[in-house]
């Protein structure tokens, strides 16, 4: 009987932290769109946001993280505005990025490479 039980509480433990997974990133939201402004001294990046280009501020913590080719890294945000000055020179409205944020703070940021129409 005790083995049983013991069973039962394993199995309805599990499904405790499935659900707690599950609901845990649902509230993280998710901004895909370019990414037009970088305001180091506020700590704060400018979104337009694809399909409606409304404008959106997100704040950057230092928890931060960007995540690239070769990995996952805090973000720098000097770097990262010397990196938008470059791609504007280029005639590009600035990077196409998805944003996870939560209540308007990024916990992560990644450029994504825009599809091409055919």
């Amino acid at each position: 009987m005790q083995s049983r039980r013991g069973f039962l509480f394993k199995i309805a433990a599990g499904f405790v932290a499935m659900a707690l997974f599950v609901v845990g990133g649902v509230f993280a939201d998710e901004l895909i769109g370019v990414i037009t402004k970088v305001h180091v001294d506020d700590k704060k990046i400018t979104v337009v946001e694809d399909g409606t280009e409304k404008e959106i501020e997100v704040k950057i913590t230092d928890e931060t993280e960007q995540v690239t080719k070769k990995g996952t890294r805090k973000v720098d945000l000097e770097k990262f505005e010397g990196y938008l000055e470059k791609v504007q020179a280029k005639g590009r409205k600035g990077i196409h990025a998805k944003i996870t944020h939560e209540k308007g703070v990024a916990s992560k940021i990644e450029q994504v490479g825009k599809k091409k129409a055919e």
